[in-house]
């Protein structure tokens, strides 16, 4: 007898085109030099020629993405659109991969398919409620061939992803769609994530591949920062190395031991590009920043691309390495972009020579004769059956079909978007407050009578609620929203406890990382922060339904466990005492809130005061 829904999700998962022309530096001396054109700046997207090799060309094309995140839907909401266009899910992504692998190959060019981590894991139901075995498949079906592993696919544990990819039932739930599960026909890799006890990879550190006759070697990697994003629970075997020496490590020896001059970084790690222009061009680069960049510098030049994520954003980039540049990609998040990137490699030196590199839109609208996107009477996008995969479109009508009692049910209503910050313009007010944070601080508030505070992180919100059509909210949208299943926890903590845990929402403050982390606040709780003034001193003004708050008062405050547990860098929330564990998930708690609350209208954002 097949797990009733409610057993399958009492284990769902926890928390103008610019193209860059790269030469490659081999290891010690010698080879072609790059000379880059008079306005290239190094954190910029580039066009740049060199002096090399004259002498017989090997030629392939990768197609890659990254931060799939499970979306065999097109995206609700901003997240379904790039720069206005309508684009994502599974049966057009799938069309768009298909199309590039076709045109690559009438070229003469061999084609390889690979991913940048994040396929799985905060995923919308109709993956989650299958632990993400239609993603998988679906990934199978599209011909990827293999990827990095990302933060999230560690949500289930170090396990369960092995089981994503050998295959076999779950543990627990079996094989809830009826027909068993084979597993990944793709390659997970996973350079620096090693067995605490052996120091050995859990999953291969690299892959070689023949482009053309000469050996490629591609590399795959998560974050370092991985175990502060997931739950801690699934990932006690392992410890997450860095990034760049790692790399480096696999580079010099695959150099000694084999001979390979060329090598494909896979590393969920990334980016972004920051206005002006706007909108950004999905093949830019332009005034970017973040993490990739610092590992990318590290680099041997042997790495011709970097193929990263993680950040959700969109980039074309050629950045410094240790000493030349490299092609940094990233397609975005959920499946509506594609990258198409195509290599040369010298046949003598096994070195490459050059790597062009452009973002595709996986489009899925109806064009209108003046450019515009068709839309129905909501003023939602009209979906186009000629993009359609017919292959992917039988997987996931399987799904759909198998969901839908569940995922179509009603749980309340809204009068207008609410907003998660994942879109652009960002919904949030100057002091980093979200409309659906407050909503989802305020559910879980309401969720455990006798709660003082619900607090809400950020990076947990995966998805808007759209008004549209008429302002129905569905349990596979409330889903979609929070996709982790966390439990609802209830803790106490003094004034002091509270504020030393505020002190830590700000970049490197008190182990936070390189980004603030706003914390989302229910209904009745205040506070300001002054960004200017030193770390542990920018929270002031705490107050509960008006009145101060001291550092001796006792606070019942209610969050997930993933935030509990010390997750996203909040570490002092840990010293919470008197826990307790509500029945039921954090989506529970929206549900509950939506429902009892309906309609429910996008928050006023006067919670947290920005000073200066």
């Amino acid at each position: 007898m097949r797990p009733s829904f409610r057993a399958w999700s009492r284990h769902l998962p926890l928390p103008a085109f610019a193209v860059v022309l790269v030469a490659l530096l081999p290891f010690t001396g010698g080879g072609p030099v790059p000379a880059p054109s008079p306005r290239w700046t190094p954190l910029s997207a580039a066009q740049v020629t060199w002096h090399g090799s004259g002498g017989p060309q090997a030629r392939g094309t990768l197609l890659s993405f990254n931060d799939f995140h499970g979306n065999l839907e097109p995206p609700a909401g901003s997240g379904g659109t790039v720069n206005g266009v309508p684009a994502g899910g599974a049966e057009y992504l799938a069309t768009t991969v298909g199309r590039l692998r076709t045109e690559a190959r009438r070229g003469g060019r061999q084609v390889l398919t690979v991913g940048a981590g994040d396929l799985i894991g905060a995923s919308p139901l109709i993956s989650a409620a299958f632990h993400d075995e239609p993603t998988v498949e679906a990934m199978n079906t599209l011909g990827l061939d293999l990827s990095s592993v990302g933060n999230h696919e560690f949500d289930e544990g170090v396990a369960e992803l092995r089981r994503m990819q050998r295959g076999g039932c779950h543990p627990v739930d079996g094989c809830a769609d009826g027909d068993g599960f084979r597993g990944a026909s793709f390659r997970y890799l996973a350079a620096n994530v090693v067995d605490r006890r052996t120091r050995k990879p859990v999953f291969p550190a690299y892959t070689i591949r023949s482009v053309g006759g000469v050996k490629v070697a591609f590399i795959g990697e998560t974050l370092r920062g991985t175990p502060a994003i997931v739950n801690p629970g699934g990932i006690t075997s392992v410890d997450f190395l860095d990034e760049a020496d790692t790399a480096n490590h696999y580079a010099r020896k695959l150099a000694r031991e084999q001979g390979i001059r060329a090598f494909v970084l896979l590393v969920h790690e990334g980016g972004a590009q920051n206005a002006p222009p706007t909108p950004l061009d999905v093949n830019g680069c332009a005034n970017f920043a973040g993490d990739i960049g610092g590992i990318v510098s590290r680099l041997a030049p042997e790495f011709g691309l970097v193929v990263s994520g993680h950040t959700h954003r969109f980039y074309s980039c050629s950045l410094p390495n240790s000493r030349g540049r490299s092609v940094v990609t990233s397609a975005g998040s959920f499946g509506v972009l594609a990258t198409n990137v195509d290599v040369s490699l010298d046949r003598r030196t096994h070195r490459f020579t050059s790597v062009s590199a452009r973002n595709v839109i996986a489009e899925n609208g109806i064009r209108n004769a003046d450019g515009s996107y068709r839309r129905d009477p909501s003023g939602a996008f009209v979906l186009n059956p000629a993009l359609v995969d017919p292959r992917m479109k039988r997987l996931v009508d399987k799904y759909r079909t198998a969901i839908a009692p569940v995922a179509g049910r009603e749980i309340g209503r809204i009068t207008a978007d609410i907003r998660s910050g994942r879109g652009t313009p960002s919904p949030a007010s100057p002091a980093g407050e979200l409309p659906l944070g407050d909503v989802i601080a305020d559910a879980m508030r309401a969720y455990r009578p006798g709660s003082d505070l619900g607090l809400m992180n950020p990076g947990g919100i995966r998805a808007d609620l759209v008004y549209a059509p008429d302002g129905v909210v569905t349990y596979g949208e409330a889903f979609a929203v929070q996709p982790f299943n966390n439990l609802v926890v209830t803790l106490t903590y003094t004034g002091a406890q509270l504020k030393a845990a505020l002190e830590q929402q700000f970049a490197g403050c008190d182990g936070q990382g390189t980004s603030d982390r706003i914390l989302q606040v229910s209904d009745g709780f205040t506070y300001s922060y002054d960004p200017a003034r030193a770390c542990g001193s920018r929270v002031s003004a705490m107050a509960l339904d008006g009145a101060p708050v001291t550092d001796g008062q006792t606070l019942r405050v209610s969050t997930n466990e993933f935030l509990a547990n010390g997750g996203d860098g909040f570490t002092r929330l840990i010293a919470g005492t008197a826990r307790t564990t509500a029945p039921g998930f954090d989506v529970d708690a929206l549900v509950a809130y939506l429902g009892s609350h309906s309609p429910v209208s996008p928050p006023a954002l006067n919670r947290i005061t920005r000073i200066g």
